[in-house]
């Protein structure tokens, strides 16, 4: 962020400038590690910061529920077109939702039913929240079962997967994981699906980036319905998306308005906009393949260094690091590696027997880093400090070579 002399916030409000301010600059001197994170463009930020926001346009284009939502309208129809190109073969576009989360519970309550049942994957096998856990909304509005990964290499046990669905019979059979580093087989889930008789629902928040540049396996035209976030590997501003088939689409609209939201983001939906506009580029596929690369190099150089990764490396952006053979927590490398300039974050390891505030396991993403310029040589020093700091090495040890790093590659 930056404020200048025509800014009007640090007159009218110094205290919150102050915060927007420190915040830009823990940004710049950080190196963000976090695979649910990642820095968009000036050009999704302008939008996003935009006087559409000042727009009520409940409904959809064409069928709003106020005047004067010509231009959120075209704006929202731009959004969908460009979706629809990203994401060849997709076949409607909802580009309202504000989060992930509020995409699937749409997506859920809408393919699913309340208390209909749905098979999601567990969380500390590498799942998400609203995939069925007990503790989300997904977990108490419907009848939910999970499936977990073989313990012996990491990976989703697909004979798990039928045997839960032919003993639970769900309506929604979700494939798709929030710390999962593998590729999914589609195709395996969708037949699975047809045999019980359930709707197929991929959720690629974290990947989703990496779909859309084609350097990795996408579920668009096996999928039913597909959900995801913007922000992560996609690059755009905080909100969701839900891709369907013709047949489910009026159900998921429904879904979102009015069952589950009121009126959308337009200045979200704007930034959206843009940044499947970059996507739609060729560098964007550059890119995605060196956040692909850079996170295989990283799990590499953390392996020969002697740490553990689930699964054994990764085909995506995230690297889960196995901490159970250490004596450290997933929160104390946490700390540490803040302490010396990187943003981290402890995350449940399959089969961890530690709760999930402490977490036996650290997830790192190559996304946030990748956007900055960094590379093969960059992910060394950060595998030497992530080692370093599991090992009880002092965080200010690293803090020059991290702050180094920051200075050399700037923000965008």
């Amino acid at each position: 962020m930056t404020l200048d002399s025509r800014s009007p916030l640090p007159q009218q409000d110094p205290e919150v400038a102050d915060w927007l301010l420190r915040e830009d600059r823990r940004q710049a001197a950080t190196l963000t590690l976090i695979a649910s994170e990642n820095h968009c463009s000036a050009a999704v930020r302008e939008a996003c910061q935009s006087r559409i926001t000042d727009k009520y346009a409940e409904g959809y284009p064409g069928k709003r529920y106020y005047g004067g939502c010509e231009i959120a309208d075209a704006i929202e129809v731009l959004a969908q077109k460009r979706a629809l190109q990203l994401f060849a073969g997709a076949e409607e576009a909802n580009v309202q939702p504000h989060s992930g989360t509020t995409a699937n519970v749409a997506a859920l309550l809408a393919l699913a039913g309340p208390g209909g049942r749905i098979v999601g994957m567990a969380l500390k096998a590498g799942g998400h929240l609203s995939h069925g856990h007990d503790k989300s909304h997904t977990g108490q509005v419907f009848a939910a079962r999970q499936y977990g990964v073989r313990p012996e290499d990491g990976r989703v046990d697909l004979d798990e997967v039928r045997k839960v669905c032919q003993e639970h019979q769900p309506k929604v059979l979700i494939a798709g994981g929030s710390s999962y580093s593998r590729n999914l087989d589609y195709a395996a889930f969708a037949a699975i699906a047809r045999e019980v008789g359930a709707v197929l629902m991929a959720d690629v928040a974290h990947p989703a980036g990496l779909m859309a540049a084609g350097v990795v396996p996408s579920p668009i035209g096996i999928a039913d319905v597909v959900t995801m976030t913007t922000h992560k590997t996609l690059r755009g501003p905080r909100g969701g998306m839900i891709l369907a088939k013709k047949a489910f689409a009026k159900a998921i609209n429904s879904a979102v308005f009015p069952g589950g939201q009121g009126g959308p983001l337009m200045h979200q939906i704007a930034g959206k906009a843009v940044a499947f506009g970059e996507a739609l580029r060729p560098p964007f596929r550059d890119y995605q393949q060196k956040v692909k690369d850079n996170a295989a190099w990283l799990a590499q150089c953390l392996l020969a260094r002697g740490l553990d990764i689930v699964s054994g490396g990764t085909d995506n952006h995230i690297v889960l690091v196995d901490l159970q053979k250490t004596e450290v927590t997933g929160q104390q490398v946490e700390e540490r590696a803040l302490a010396a300039g990187l943003s981290v974050n402890k995350n449940a390891v399959p089969g961890d027997p530690r709760p999930p505030m402490v977490t036996s396991g650290l997830r790192l993403g190559t996304a946030a880093v990748t956007t900055r310029g960094m590379g093969r040589t960059e992910m060394e020093v950060i595998a030497d400090v992530i080692t370093g700091l599991v090992r009880g090495q002092d965080p200010e040890r690293f803090r020059a070579s991290i702050a180094a790093l920051g200075e050399q590659f700037r923000l965008p």
